[in-house]
């Protein structure tokens, strides 16, 4: 994992279990992960993947950036290369919280960075969820699964986040600005 910390991580389990008052057991059966990752993710160890930490923030109806972003200060700058990241473990990509929604608003924003090779197959996020994506750099397929969009720079797609979706990079270095809405 390149750069969300773990302790942070590990808080945030806790604290949205804890919040939700379900059993270590429950939310990894929900999640679908072992509870011995769960319990080392919550104890501050292992390398979670994109994948597991979605898995996890929907198994706790929570917004993925909730677990990787330590709380922000008022100013906030991110420079290039920095802030929490998160790899998938299917296919070069790799998701940054840029802005984790605040208390009572219902959004996150990630810088992608994708590489050509296998897509980035996402699993159905929480009911009502949005994704608002636009490409930077490179070309790429995005979208649902059954009717990905190739884009390029500058090109702007919205679609159900709710229903199975991907990101597949059809050129080195691509970069996109990716914004989920909780509705």
């Amino acid at each position: 994992m390149a750069g969300a910390p773990l302790q942070a991580i590990a808080a945030a389990l806790q604290r949205e279990r804890k919040r939700t008052g379900l059993s270590l057991a429950e939310v990894a059966r929900r999640a679908g992960v072992a509870k011995s990752t769960l319990s080392q993710l919550e104890a501050g160890n292992g390398n979670p993947s994109v994948e597991t930490l979605w898995a996890l923030s929907t198994a706790l109806d929570v917004p993925f950036a909730h677990l990787v972003q330590p709380p922000t200060p008022r100013v906030q700058v991110i420079r290039s290369g920095e802030g929490p990241a998160v790899a998938s473990e299917q296919s070069d990509y790799m998701a940054t919280v840029l802005a984790a929604c605040p208390p009572h608003a219902r959004r996150d924003i990630y810088l992608i960075t994708a590489q050509p090779g296998e897509p980035r197959v996402s699993d159905p996020h929480m009911a009502g969820v949005v994704e608002h994506l636009v490409m930077g750099s490179g070309r790429a397929l995005v979208g649902l699964i059954d009717d990905p969009i190739e884009l390029g720079p500058g090109d702007y797609i919205s679609y159900p986040g709710d229903l199975p979706h991907t990101f597949k990079a059809l050129e080195p270095d691509c970069t996109a600005v990716l914004i989920t809405e909780h509705v």
